[in-house]
């Protein structure tokens, strides 16, 4: 039988082509030049081939093309005819369940957002077809041309090597597939601290997720920004009307002045000063100045140099010390001296004391009398890198407007594009769709404000993708930072004072720079117990692209300085770097430099008493190596901890979770927490079930909808397993009180009868005694949850809100109600003649308070590390220059040193079953760790981020 040719739709044109793909035999008529990827997803429909870069350098569209990895995306089309092709689609068994590489994906976790897994899973195929018995090199180099940004690539090389050793001990049939024996979470009560895999992983493994360059509705017009190519600028546009009639496929020019409601908007309610499409003026390279609209190929097409824009640069206020420099024009009128805000924490007389501390410092009869140290740090830009560029759909319904759009804050997002159209938020859904990384960076606004404003004016779905480079240029990143710092340990090694100072580079519109200044002050001395401390923070405004949140809102910036500081203190005094911390750290009961008591979970000294055997054993092999080198090679161990609050700053921070049962049955968890990969769904799942009694399985997940679920706050500052999975224990807590009402019952299991051909659905409830108890669900009245779509007879509701207070002018309140705490001890290797420096192993010991997933927290501790060491070692965004992920390097799985961790467990009694967070934690302490280890190493301090080969041999050498 002949195959079906396919019209082209972005690769269109009169080419035909003919290959074969997951053993089907497809004919396409496409441009000659047009892109593979841009047919297989386009044209048939196979969208788990994902889209990251179109260069090449992501590898998130590798298949495989007659027997070998290809990135789709540098394939031509018409290069194809006649090629076998296999995506990721084509790995699953004929009835749609996952193979055995696939299965293993999901049991270790190797799959976290999901956007690089059909990727990984090619290159992984690919690799064990050619070389059944790869070694774990083998696997490295083999998934070499595929980055992930979330996992640190240790679960997805565990899963890569149980495949193997699994296929070599029993041959596969590449055709079946394969899946985990006994689900954990099986039996009721039974989820909390089981290796549970992702509720929403199968369709990640198997390609079928859908994110947000996914959705292309029929009808669909494409939104393209024109940006500005200055930093600072003034500019006005002509008459666009002869561009309109000249390009029939453009549908309508948007500008400043055709947005009907604030053409400002920002985090907070004081914050709102950037523009959805600059109106004269732009402050940063990139900043949209109109947005075309249109058929995609015409608006692709369309040189954006014919525009009617009349430019006026200006010079650009490119550091914080020309922001801050006297006669420095004002960005923003409304900041004078161009600070956004300032954050301060002061306790006890910090001039006395350090005085007193300078003055007694040194050694007396040969001991140490005291020790004062002080540092200056300086860290860069750093991209949030996340392998899925911005994207989404906005579709008018009636006086509605629906989004369906990548993000980690969908009511955040409802109320900023409300504000924006000048509608009520009741106006509008935003309907999330898996998130291919997040970090923080998808907390901002990205395609939201124009695709709506399309959608509103044409009344057609309209669709915007933001290419590699315009993410890059546009996107928030992690704040540049200026730091100084002294702190002060008398004899007897206790820490007496600490002085810290830091300027942020917020970029050119506030974003989270009020919550990088306030948080900061919080965290900078470290979890220590501190005599005096002074530390005072600005938020500096510059023409340099908005920072924003990013995994830690300024606190690893902050342990760079406080950790440097340590090892100086201890150097001073002769103590051991670990033995030190241990002997300051923050327990039960001490009080924090904020004036809050700490009443429970402190689990840092637990921490450094896990990493002690690995510190002693990794720093005596170190020496012995060192001994032998004779000038070559050098190794050296380092140590950071980290303390974080979790959730807001002192700040109003709640959630709220619904759970139902159908009539037919179905428990529904009604969540609004977005899952950008973290494991957040499962975690609330399983906690949620365990609350209600029941098994896993027995969930049904809705996540994110806004019409659909309650406020469940923004997936940041790593609350979600606290808050909201406080919010979820209290729903299924409050649904089962429900049950246990009806069926008269003091306490007792419950078992879930789910609806049959001849039976409705029921509950029996059977009390200590054996006695069962049926609950008809027939017989029930409906209730109300907030999702109308899930129709419910009995729902339980749950809202958790941390107990913090205001901060006073010195930083003095409670502004966390629990803390996360953690160290990593880091061995590094440092050729003193090239400055390279290469990460061997990191020892993390972190404490979670309890491990509702204890896979999901090792994910979460090796993607924090990965992101860590590219702080440290790589990272280094520059505007106009880094904007592809060629230039800007991000590790790769070659990159990783081996990985251990440690999951110390301090029960938090505030939390659910115990727990608290990590997601941030697990970053903070790397870049500290490492580069107390390149000192160890070769004797010198790295203060200026990245440490690049010729920063440390700079250094080395004295320069």
């Amino acid at each position: 039988m002949t195959a079906p040719v396919v019209q082209g739709t972005r690769a269109s044109g009169n080419h035909p082509v003919g290959f074969r793909v997951n053993g089907q035999a497809v004919n396409v008529e496409v441009a000659p030049l047009g892109r593979l990827s841009d047919v297989l997803r386009d044209d048939l429909g196979l969208t788990g081939t994902k889209v990251g870069c179109e260069a090449g350098d992501c590898g998130a569209c590798t298949i495989r093309l007659d027997g070998r990895q290809a990135v789709a995306c540098c394939v031509p089309a018409a290069q194809a005819d006649g090629s076998e092709i296999t995506t990721v689609e084509g790995l699953a068994g004929e009835d749609g369940s996952p193979s055995d590489l696939q299965a293993a994906f999901l049991e270790h976790g190797a799959a976290q957002c999901g956007i690089c897994t059909p990727g990984m899973l090619m290159a992984a195929d690919t690799l064990l077809r050619e070389n059944p018995a790869a070694d774990d090199r083998a696997i490295l180099d083999g998934i070499g041309g595929v980055l992930c940004r979330c996992t640190g690539y240790v679960k997805i090389v565990e899963a890569i090597a149980a495949t193997r050793d699994a296929r070599l001990a029993r041959p596969p049939d590449f055709a079946s597939g394969a899946s985990a024996s006994a689900a954990p979470g099986a039996i009721a009560g039974s989820a909390v601290g089981s290796r549970l895999p992702k509720v929403d992983g199968l369709p990640r493994v198997l390609g079928t997720a859908r994110f947000g360059a996914d959705h292309r509705p029929e009808d669909v017009l494409a939104v393209r920004a024109i940006r500005s190519p200055h930093a600072r600028a003034r500019f006005e546009i002509g008459d666009l009307e002869p561009f309109r009639a000249a390009h029939p496929g453009i549908v309508d020019i948007l500008t400043a002045g055709d947005i009907p409601g604030q053409n400002r908007y920002g985090i907070y309610p004081s914050g709102k000063d950037q523009p959805a499409l600059a109106d004269g003026v732009v402050r940063h390279r990139g900043e949209a100045v109109l947005a075309l609209v249109g058929d995609e190929r015409t608006i692709a097409a369309f040189d954006e140099r014919h525009l009617p824009i009349k430019w006026h640069p200006e010079e650009p206020v490119r550091t914080i010390d020309e922001a801050l420099a006297p006669g420095a024009p004002h960005l923003h009128e409304a900041s004078p001296g161009n600070i956004l805000v300032e954050g301060r924490l002061a306790t006890g007389d910090i001039d006395a004391v350090l005085a007193h501390a300078g003055a007694n410092a040194g050694t007396s009869a040969g001991a140490p009398t005291g020790a004062i140290a002080e540092i200056e740090v300086e860290t860069t830009h750093v991209e949030h890198a996340y392998i899925e560029p911005e994207a989404g759909v906005a579709r008018r319904v009636g006086d509605r407007i629906e989004l369906t759009v990548s993000t980690q804050a969908p009511y955040m997002d409802r109320d900023e594009v409300a504000l924006i159209l000048g509608i009520s938020p009741a106006g509008v859904r935003i309907i999330p769709t898996a998130c291919g990384g997040g970090f923080g960076g998808k907390l901002d606004l990205g395609v939201h404000p124009l695709i709506a404003l399309a959608a509103w004016r044409t009344g057609r779905p309209c669709r915007a993708v933001w290419t590699r480079p315009e993410s890059m240029a546009v996107s928030p990143k992690r704040h540049p930072a200026r730091i100084r710092a002294e702190a002060a340990a008398d004899a007897r090694g206790n820490l007496t004072a600490f002085r810290f100072h830091g300027d942020f580079d917020t970029g050119a519109y506030a974003s989270w720079g009020p919550t990088v200044a306030n948080r900061v002050p919080v965290h900078a001395m470290g979890p220590y117990r501190w005599g005096a401390v002074l530390a005072t923070t600005r938020a500096v405004y510059t023409d340099n692209p908005p920072a924003g949140a990013f995994r830690g809102f300024g606190v690893p910036q902050a342990a760079i300085a406080h950790e440097g500081l340590m090892d100086d203190l201890a150097a001073a005094l002769g103590r051991d770097p670990l033995e030190f911390r241990l002997a300051n750290a923050l327990r039960a009961g001490d009080r924090t430099p904020s004036g809050q008591r700490l009443a429970a979970s402190a689990g840092l000294p637990a921490c450094l008493e896990a990493l002690r055997p690995h510190w002693d054993r990794l720093r005596a092999e170190a020496r012995a190596q060192n001994r032998t080198s004779n000038g070559g090679a050098r190794r050296g161990v380092g140590i950071g901890a980290m303390w974080y609050g979790i959730g807001n700053t002192a700040l109003a921070n709640p959630s709220t979770i619904e759970m139902g049962v159908t009539r037919d049955a179905r428990v529904v968890l009604l969540c609004g927490a977005v899952d950008i990969g973290q494991g957040a769904s499962t975690v609330l799942v399983q906690i949620a079930s365990d609350a209600l009694g029941v098994p896993v399985a027995a969930v049904d997940l809705v996540s994110g909808d806004t019409d659909r679920t309650a406020d469940a706050g923004k997936s940041s500052a790593s609350r979600q397993t606290f808050v909201s999975g406080n919010a979820a224990r209290l729903a299924g807590e409050d649904l089962r009180r429900q049950i246990l009402l009806l069926a008269e019952v003091d306490d007792g299991s419950i078992t879930l009868e789910p609806a049959g051909a001849d039976q409705p659905g029921r509950i029996v409830v059977t009390d200590r005694e054996g006695r069962a108890v049926p609950i008809e669900l027939a017989e029930l009245p409906q209730v109300d949850v907030t999702d109308a779509e899930t129709p419910c007879v009995l729902a339980g509701r749950g809202t958790f809100d941390p107990d913090t207070t205001p901060l006073d002018g010195d930083g003095q309140g409670v502004p966390y109600q629990t803390y996360a705490f953690g160290a990593q001890v880091a061995d590094v290797e440092v050729d003193p003649a090239l400055g390279t420096v290469k990460v061997r192993r990191i020892v993390a010991a972190h404490d979670v308070g309890r491990a509702i997933n204890p896979t999901q927290v090792e994910g979460q501790i090796h993607g924090g590390i990965a992101q860590g060491l590219g702080m440290a070692l790589l990272e280094a965004y520059v505007p106009g220059r880094t904007e592809n992920l060629h230039d800007y390097l991000i590790p790769t799985a070659g990159d990783m040193p081996q990985i251990e961790c440690i999951l110390v467990e301090d029960p938090e009694p505030a939390g659910p079953y115990g727990a608290k967070g990590v997601g941030e934690p697990a970053l903070i302490p790397t870049a500290p760790a490492i580069l107390g280890a390149i000192r160890d190493a070769v004797g010198v301090r790295i203060t200026q981020l990245p440490a690049t080969p010729d920063r440390v041999r700079a250094a080395i050498r004295g320069g």
